[in-house]
């Protein structure tokens, strides 16, 4: 991996064709795009099962309590997906004693052990915020049916 450190004379002066225009690049666009491009290639990428949501899933990670470490799940159904490369998250809810739980989980979490996809959600939207206000039958999510060739 070669990382170049550019001069802040040369950055100023970038410009880069952008559809009908001229896009100038600043010094502080040119530095964080460096700094995505390097964390990206540093953190360690995991494979997971494919996901969306409206998806049932089920998320194995583990918990520290002193020197021991045990593996606890949490299932529920994936709220939604957001950001991108190393930052990217999903959030996940379920009903837990007849409250609203939910759920931050970092895709590139050193706890994540094993993620588990249950069943596939049949969903319009790629953020399904209306769950939290729904109880009882309206709060179901009909399950996408594939077929096999």
């Amino acid at each position: 991996m070669q990382i170049v450190v550019l001069h802040s004379i040369f950055i100023r002066n970038i410009a880069l064709p952008f559809f009908r225009g001229i896009f100038y690049y600043t010094e502080s666009t040119i530095k964080m795009d460096l700094l995505r491009e390097v964390s990206n290639e540093l953190v360690e990428k995991k494979e997971w099962p494919e996901f969306q949501s409206g998806d049932t899933i089920t998320v194995y990670y583990e918990i520290k309590e002193g020197e021991k470490t045990r593996t606890q799940f949490f299932q529920g159904v994936v709220l939604q997906r957001r950001g991108s490369g190393s930052t990217e998250t999903f959030t996940i809810r379920k009903i837990s004693g007849g409250v609203g739980v939910e759920r931050i989980f970092p895709f590139n979490s050193p706890f994540l052990t094993k993620i588990e996809v249950n069943k596939r959600g049949k969903v319009r939207r790629s953020r399904i915020f209306y769950l939290r206000e729904r109880t009882g039958k309206s709060a179901r999510i009909k399950e996408k049916i594939t077929f096999k060739k």
